[in-house]
């Protein structure tokens, strides 16, 4: 069976979601903010949607994305574009990984149902656009002292901080391999 045989596209959203085999190209899940509305018809609710620079992805943010999604129908992340991870004074050298490689590896994420990249410091249009069912963000954050918390809860949604999970990020990992560089 030739590759064409082998691939079938069908529609969601606006954007073209190719299946090859039984296994779905990540890269459809991947949608541009004006293809967001079509887009998000077609998920389950409830919908919970979080954010964040997921600049090198780890077992910490796997266990988060998967808790997150197990919260609701769908999960939606929205991903902090090169110029907001800058804007977010995580240092110079970041982000490591461009933004197409980040959203591209969280998609691949069985947790993960569509990805969208906002160039904002925060995702308060982005959210306002999605107007999810639930905002979540990992237990590092205070939620209650986010502007996405009050605005989530302006339109009856909630949100919750979940359990940050102890010695995975990866400001720390970049610390160890920095440090580990300079020791050799």
């Amino acid at each position: 069976m030739s590759r064409d045989q082998d691939c079938r596209v069908k529609l969601v959203g606006n954007s073209e979601q190719a299946e090859i085999g039984q296994f779905l190209d990540p890269a459809s899940k991947i949608i541009l903010l004006t293809d967001l509305p079509k887009a998000l018809a077609a998920l389950r609710r409830p919908l919970v949607f979080t954010n964040g620079v997921f600049d090198i992805l780890h077992a910490g943010h796997v266990h988060y994305l998967a808790q997150a999604r197990a919260l609701g129908g769908s999960l939606v992340v929205a991903l902090n574009s090169d110029t907001s991870t800058r804007l977010l004074g995580k240092g110079p050298d970041r982000p490591i990984n461009g933004e197409g490689d980040r959203a591209l590896v969280l998609a691949a994420l069985q947790a993960v149902d569509l990805v969208t990249v906002f160039s904002e410091q925060t995702p308060l249009a982005v959210l306002a656009l999605i107007r999810p069912d639930m905002y979540v963000k990992g237990g590092d954050y205070d939620i209650e002292q986010l502007a996405e918390t009050r605005l989530v809860r302006s339109w009856g949604g909630t949100a919750q901080a979940l359990p940050f999970v102890e010695g995975r990020s990866t400001t720390g990992l970049l610390t160890r391999l920095r440090s580990s560089r300079v020791a050799s």
